[in-house]
């Protein structure tokens, strides 16, 4: 009964660091892009792009992420679980996702950062959900994601929010960014982490990562932080390519 007691109270306590943690994720399927729910409390900014941006208040993105935060309250009980006992855990995911975070914290700035970025994307193979899950889109928690060995673009954009969080980035410093590709017709989903008042992108196309400004051929359209999915208002979109992505 004793350790009944003691789960229920880490449950309680990480589902609420879950939903602090882990905000609402922009679906990037082409019907949740065009219809995505009733918008409102416009904010001016220092969001990656310094574009303004309003709260998705409902609609598909939201409905999306609920069940994705249901599925990452349940993975950081774990984590935290196997995190104080190591030699106990029975989970080798969350051993591995541990360690990627451990990496991180050992180092400080924007060497935490790549470093972070860097583990992630060489953790995770390129996959399409149908290939993967035989559904069309899904969006996995980490431990799913290292599961199965392989993801698209949100898989490492949520695994990399949520490792980076672990390693200590404050949380008004995390952005995930869903961006659509101007010269591909794509959306891509990339993770945003601010240094030294800069926007630096960690994106599982490329090792290096690139500050915002220097972005081109991208519209952001939607951004995601620790309270909630945002949508940009009039992103004016961008045709000089700077770089090109490679294939997922």
């Amino acid at each position: 009964m004793g350790f009944s007691l003691r789960s229920f109270a880490l449950r309680a306590v990480m589902l609420g660091f879950g939903l602090a943690l882990a905000a609402p994720i922009a679906e990037l399927n082409a019907a949740s892009l065009l219809s995505p729910g009733p918008a409102t409390l416009l904010r001016q900014s220092t969001e990656p792009f310094g574009l303004a941006t309003s709260l998705l208040a409902g609609g598909g993105l939201h409905d999306k992420w609920l069940g994705v935060q249901r599925q990452l309250a349940d993975e950081l009980v774990q984590l935290a679980a196997c995190e104080s006992d190591r030699a106990g855990c029975a989970s080798p995911e969350a051993l591995r996702f541990l360690a990627i975070v451990d990496a991180g914290r050992a180092r400080n700035g924007r060497a935490r950062l790549g470093e972070i970025n860097r583990a992630i994307n060489l953790a995770i193979r390129p996959g399409s959900d149908l290939a993967t899950y035989g559904e069309p889109d899904v969006w996995a928690t980490p431990l799913a994601t290292f599961a199965r060995g392989s993801g698209d673009c949100e898989d490492y954009a949520i695994a990399k929010f949520v490792a980076l969080a672990k390693a200590g980035v404050a949380p008004e410093d995390l952005r995930i960014v869903v961006m659509h590709d101007l010269l591909g017709g794509e959306d891509h989903a990339v993770v945003t982490a601010r240094l030294d008042g800069h926007w630096l992108t960690l994106d599982n196309r490329r090792m290096a990562m690139i500050e915002d400004a220097d972005i081109r051929s991208f519209r952001p359209t939607f951004v995601i932080d620790q309270h909630g999915v945002y949508r940009y208002v009039d992103a004016p979109p961008v045709t000089e390519a700077a770089w090109r992505p490679a294939a997922r």
